[in-house]
């Protein structure tokens, strides 16, 4: 299916799509389902077989994952503590956003940075810095060491590994599987080191 294999995604979307995904992904509420690792990974990757351009795509990502965190903060400004009293729906979910201040109040202004690496948290992280725990000139700092280190090495990362694997088209599903898994990690390990969370597990498979 096209929603499952990135490399699909970006055939389809182009350019274009891959901003819009990054920047989606990265501070509207809306985009924390969506393949912000597995997409990055999969463009160097492409990039490397000439499909796309590296030089085209580096700054296309990164200029993405900056201002779709920045646009985040400024929901966040703008909305405050009414997101907090948001009702669920499809596309929102309060358990997200709670589980991204959990991780906000640990890591303090770093979580900018950690949070990139972390599917779902690092959509909902730049909301909460703009509810009103960081001043914008320091969430703009970190905001753009986050998106290098994430947006650029990710997509650096599948660059060179094309570049240096021969055939290395035959191991890019286990790979992208991979970067799914390990971005997965921190949030399952998180749910998993509740109690309640695993009686609740536990219950659910019995039944």
């Amino acid at each position: 299916m096209i929603l499952l294999d990135p490399t699909s995604i970006i055939k389809t979307v182009g350019y274009l799509g891959v901003f819009a995904i990054i920047f989606a992904e990265s501070g509207l509420l809306v985009g924390f389902f969506l393949p912000g690792d597995s997409l990055l990974f999969t463009a160097g990757f492409l990039a490397s077989q000439g499909v796309l351009h590296l030089w085209i795509l580096i700054p296309i990502v990164f200029v993405a994952a900056v201002i779709g965190d920045s646009t985040g903060y400024s929901i966040g400004k703008k909305l405050g503590p009414k997101i907090f009293t948001r009702k669920d729906s499809f596309l929102f979910r309060k358990s997200h956003l709670h589980q991204a201040n959990e991780f906000f109040q640990k890591h303090g202004g770093k979580t900018i940075v950690l949070a990139r690496f972390v599917p779902v948290v690092r959509t909902f992280v730049p909301v909460l810095a703009g509810v009103g725990l960081m001043k914008y000139r320091t969430f703009l700092s970190y905001n753009v060491i986050g998106g290098a280190l994430w947006a650029i090495g990710l997509t650096l990362g599948g660059y060179f590994l094309g570049r240096i694997i021969p055939n290395a088209d035959k191991y890019l599903l286990p790979l992208v599987a991979v970067i799914i898994v390990i971005s997965i990690l921190p949030g399952v390990v998180h749910v998993l080191r509740s109690a309640s969370n695993r009686a609740k597990i536990i219950s659910y498979i019995k039944k």
